[in-house]
């Protein structure tokens, strides 16, 4: 049996994430170099991921690793939020 999906109201994209906050990737939009380039920095589709800081630049941890995104990237990569 597979899991339900999110509704769209558990999902939001990762720039209004709060700080400290984690989420699953559940979507990216954008071009394809776009998607592309996310996943290969580790946010691809069902990545856990815990959002540092950040408003302007967001600062994200994903596999062991911190990264920043601008926030228009982040606004492109939707997360279902997590309770720890």
């Amino acid at each position: 049996m597979s899991e339900p999906k999110p509704s769209a109201s558990t999902q939001l994209p990762l720039c209004q994430l709060p700080a400290g906050g984690r989420g699953r990737v559940l979507a990216l939009s954008g071009d394809a170099h776009f998607c592309q380039r996310v996943r290969e920095m580790g946010f691809g589709e069902s990545a856990i991921i815990t959002k540092v800081s950040g408003q302007s630049t967001i600062l994200c941890q994903v596999n062991g690793t911190r990264i920043a995104l601008s926030h228009g990237a982040a606004s492109h990569i939707r997360v279902e939020p997590l309770t720890r």
